[in-house]
């Protein structure tokens, strides 16, 4: 089993292995004097590995209650996160209790940002099923939900008790879920590593998922430990996603978020060439990979339309945006963009 330590505003550790769903309650019951655990799971994930999860805690001396949720970005609301807190009113969850949150980053969202909030702060933990929750969304303590405006408008900073990370689930993953993941885990090579860019061409994902996430988290603990409010250098985990969140957001959330961020991470690179910014040798790398694992490279959603969804960002400080530019793989940097240039950006970008 891996582990990585990571010390936040809560110090919590990472574990990713084979076969740590059987031993959630085992890992999780010298953390938390909680007797009781709220497990909320997505309704895909539910019939794969709930019942083995709930077992799990419920042989560790937790009582469990389970709240199926809905998957799917379009449920990432206040609606959904409304019901949440109302089951855990109903259940009668105290603030000496624990969330468990078994699914993708919808479901890890949702979870967290409920039990960052329901009395002010339950403890809470992270256990991804898909690559994209793995390398991403479950570390570091984002938490939120969307609103009619625009991704993430609502959230909280909450980091969880802890992140468990059983590798076997990846084995169900949809072809579409996980290149999804596979587009962030590019994403950690173009930011911070040219070895371990390289080596995603070599050997691909699935045949080293242990070894991937692991790196993918350390790249994020860093971050994170160096930023954990995103003020500064954490924002460069934003790469591909300002442009990638205007067309998932677009799209109606047709285009899923790993594949979005693909296209933001392509047009980034595109733009970047063209501004000089980045060679075009480092800009046809990275289109390059991204075509190899069958992800997305354009949009056909027009500039403008982009544009207004670039206004809502929530990264938007003022009338600037902080784009995330590669300089060279292994190298980015932030850039502050005016949004009267941020147009132009789009069509070097290869918007419409």
């Amino acid at each position: 089993m891996k582990t990585i330590s990571v010390r936040a505003s809560r110090n919590y550790t990472v574990s990713i292995a084979p076969g740590l769903l059987d031993r959630t309650g085992e890992l999780l019951r010298p953390l938390t004097g909680a007797s009781r655990a709220a497990l909320v799971c997505g309704d895909r994930v539910w019939p794969l590995y709930g019942e083995r999860t709930a077992a799990s805690l419920e042989a560790a001396g937790f009582s469990v209650c389970v709240k199926v949720i809905p998957h799917g970005e379009e449920h990432k609301t206040l609606a959904t996160y409304g019901e949440l807190l109302n089951f855990f009113v109903e259940k009668e969850l105290t603030r000496s209790d624990l969330v468990v949150a078994l699914g993708g980053g919808v479901t890890g969202d949702l979870a967290g940002f409920a039990a960052a909030t329901y009395q002010r702060g339950v403890g809470f933990v992270q256990l991804p099923t898909t690559l994209l929750a793995a390398v991403d969304s479950s570390v570091g303590g984002k938490t939120a939900v969307d609103l009619p405006g625009g991704k993430n408008q609502a959230g909280a900073f909450y980091q969880p008790l802890a992140v468990v990370c059983d590798t076997d689930t990846l084995s169900t993953l949809s072809e579409e879920e996980y290149r999804c993941g596979c587009a962030e885990v590019i994403k950690y090579g173009v930011l911070f590593d040219r070895g371990f860019f390289d080596s995603l061409r070599r050997t691909p994902v699935s045949g080293q998922y242990e070894d991937v996430i692991a790196a993918c988290v350390a790249f994020k603990r860093d971050a994170v430990e160096a930023d954990e409010f995103d003020r500064g250098a954490r924002r460069l985990l934003n790469l591909g996603h300002s442009f990638g969140h205007a067309v998932e957001s677009c799209s109606g959330f047709t285009v899923r978020h790993g594949e979005a961020v693909a296209i933001g991470m392509a047009m980034i690179a595109r733009a970047a060439a063209a501004r000089g910014l980045c060679a075009e040798a480092c800009r046809d790398e990275i289109l390059s990979l991204l075509r190899a694992y069958a992800l997305p490279t354009r949009t056909s959603l027009p500039a403008a339309e982009l544009l207004a969804a670039l206004r809502r960002d929530k990264k938007r400080g003022g009338d600037t945006l902080s784009l995330i530019v590669p300089r060279e793989i292994g190298r980015c940097e932030i850039v502050p963009v005016s949004l009267a240039e941020a147009g132009e950006w789009l069509r070097d970008g290869g918007a419409l």
